[in-house]
């Protein structure tokens, strides 16, 4: 699904990834971890296409953006971590917008539409202005509008932020669903507990470089440390890295 090599990406003098090698399969649920500054959104911005690698290949279902960004961008969904909703429509108004705009049948996109609405729990609201929505409330349209077209890869930026724990759970099974059922996501989080609770396998990236990508059963094996420990794996692996708001490890 996800293939990268030596991809790299620079910010005038500052180097955010480094010649990152990364490979992701399809069906799998992929955990992407590092510190605050370490490379993490932007490598989701290049496997978007929001962004282009310097240098490096980066290929999507096996394809490149540069000769298939279109239908690349078809198959993926993008749930980013801070998302713009237009406060003025209603939800089943952007819904509509976003059909329109990725060519979906219209009556695909009102059934599929409804279904996700009822699945987030927000059928009863679906008339209601986005500007009054709670902000758990627009992470679950945004996760509605990600899906709406049925991706073959979803791409998540901290899916939870926001979310009581009833919707909260919601996700993460349906995460793990739609990797069983063959599709393949791909999440990044702060969050280690939920991060272990549901990967397939994990990804680590510090200063830029991939420091770690195995399951967590073989990292932590190799870490020595307990098993399932992914929380003393990581602060091993990012030992260096401080917070700069708040001094401490992260």
């Amino acid at each position: 699904m996800i293939e990268a090599k030596g991809i790299r990406k620079t910010f005038q003098n500052f180097v955010a990834v480094h010649h990152l090698d990364l490979t992701v399969q399809e069906g799998t649920l992929y955990v992407f971890l590092g510190p605050n500054g370490a490379g993490k959104t932007t490598t989701i911005r290049m496997i978007t296409g929001i962004l282009q690698p310097d240098s490096g290949e980066l290929r999507i279902f096996g394809q490149s953006y540069q000769k298939n960004r279109g239908d690349i961008l078809n198959r993926i969904g993008y749930i980013p971590d801070r998302p713009f909703l237009y406060g003025k429509l209603s939800a089943n108004e952007l819904i509509r917008f976003m059909g329109s705009l990725r060519r979906l049948d219209p009556n695909f996109t009102r059934k599929r539409g409804k279904e996700l609405l009822a699945q987030f729990q927000l059928i009863e609201f679906q008339d209601e202005l986005i500007e009054r929505f709670s902000h758990g409330m627009k992470q679950k349209l945004v996760m509605t509008l990600a899906l709406l077209h049925d991706p073959d890869l979803l791409v998540v930026d901290e899916p939870m932020v926001g979310l009581d724990p009833r919707a909260a759970l919601h996700v993460k099974q349906m995460l793990t669903q739609l990797a069983r059922s063959g599709k393949t996501v791909f999440m990044s989080t702060h969050t280690l507990e939920v991060a272990a609770q549901l990967c397939d396998r994990v990804g680590i990236i510090h200063k830029g470089r991939m420091v770690a990508d195995e399951s967590l059963k073989g990292l932590t094996a190799k870490m020595a440390t307990k098993d399932g420990d992914l929380e003393a794996v990581f602060m091993a692996l990012t030992a260096d890295a401080l917070d700069l708001d708040e001094g401490v490890p992260v």
